[in-house]
């Protein structure tokens, strides 16, 4: 039996791609990654890579309709990890979209700093994405600070 807390931990969650559902994902963000007891910075970054991801998914994966996003975390050990993945209209151009200030959305209420923030927050970002069959995007975060020392595979 694994302990706990050091052992692997998963949690599995499909919800629409409503606005108020960002809220959710960013809440068990931070109750999923407690039990490291990270620091409230390293908290406060985690939910804030996982809002940009799940907020980029509710906005650009169904622009004109309803679909369903997929989040899974895992944890091991002193390591956290959220995948996101939707089933929409996937992006052309992945390395493109990463730049800073770069938005397909024509109304100008984006930033364009989605990918920006979760590579600050996190210890490493990766992006799928298929034109027309969705994208996945992995986050990767070490917490818990000195008291684990164990590295990030």
């Amino acid at each position: 039996m694994k302990d706990k807390i050091n052992g692997t931990n998963r949690i599995e969650m499909t919800f629409q791609n409503l606005p108020e559902n960002e809220r959710i994902g960013r809440t068990l963000a931070a109750a999923f990654a407690s039990v490291l007891d990270p620091s409230m910075e390293e908290l406060s970054d985690f939910k804030t890579a996982v809002s940009e991801a799940v907020t980029n998914a509710i906005i650009h994966a169904y622009p004109e309709t309803q679909g369903d996003i997929i989040m899974v975390f895992e944890r091991e050990n002193n390591v956290v990890r959220v995948h996101i993945r939707d089933f929409g209209v996937g992006i052309a151009d992945v390395k493109k979209s990463m730049e800073p200030l770069y938005t397909t959305l024509e109304s100008g209420e984006r930033s364009g700093m989605g990918f920006t923030f979760m590579e600050a927050f996190t210890d490493h970002v990766e992006v799928e994405s298929e034109l027309g069959k969705g994208t996945s995007v992995s986050l990767t975060k070490k917490m818990g600070g000195e008291k684990w020392n164990k590295p990030v595979n």
